[in-house]
């Protein structure tokens, strides 16, 4: 049901965020106004969450009841039902993604390996433009992956961070080893393209995005 609301949201931010740094004059005070109302409202839907959240947890815990089949059983991933997990998640989709770090740390302190939250905390020093922090978990995460789709993605992650960085030769050499896991990944091999021209725009995977 909030799908419409996000997406309006987001993209009230994106014109914000193009004309903001040549606006003048009223269309710069118009730009911070709906900054400033997006701000608002991220804070009352935040709020509202949290407090959301905790009865649910509450609830949770009082109760006595079978999780759904297509849940992961909680021996499998007790870390998703942390009260930081849940939080964690929300920041991420609210674009707040510090305090997003903050929840996922503590996930991570307890679980160190945990999948989901170090794909959460990569995701989210990406966002914030700490590459290096991001490479350190999903470099985490291949000593644990086993699905070789999964690792096809991850080490064509690793490579957007290189290329970024315009260590293409290093970039390239990951992009391969994306292809060598998952020949029918498509991003990787655009991305090649990208290191051999020396420029270009990176394909980061939408598969991993989704995930999230």
């Amino acid at each position: 049901m909030f799908q419409h609301l996000f997406a309006e949201m987001n993209k009230m931010l994106q014109e914000i965020q193009t004309d903001f740094p040549t606006a003048e004059g009223a269309r710069r005070s118009d730009l911070l106004s709906k900054y400033n109302m997006l701000h608002r409202i991220s804070d009352n839907v935040m709020d509202e969450w949290l407090v959301f959240a905790e009865k649910l947890s509450e609830f949770r815990e009082q109760a006595d009841f079978q999780a759904p089949p297509e849940e992961l059983p909680e021996e499998e991933a007790p870390e998703l039902g942390m009260d930081a997990f849940v939080r964690g998640q929300g920041y991420y989709k609210l674009l707040m993604y510090r305090k997003c770090i903050e929840q996922f740390r503590e996930v991570t302190a307890q679980y160190p390996d945990s999948l989901a939250a170090r794909l959460y905390l990569a995701m989210a020093y990406l966002q914030e433009g700490e590459g290096e922090i991001a490479w350190g978990h999903l470099d985490h995460m291949l000593g644990l992956i086993r699905e070789v789709k999964l690792k096809a993605m991850i080490y064509n992650a690793l490579g957007c961070i290189r290329a970024s960085q315009e260590r293409f030769k290093e970039a390239s050499e990951l992009f391969s080893l994306s292809l060598l896991h998952d020949p029918d990944l498509p991003e990787p091999s655009v991305n090649l393209e990208v290191c051999r021209r020396r420029g270009g725009k990176l394909e980061f995977g939408h598969q991993l995005v989704s995930l999230l």
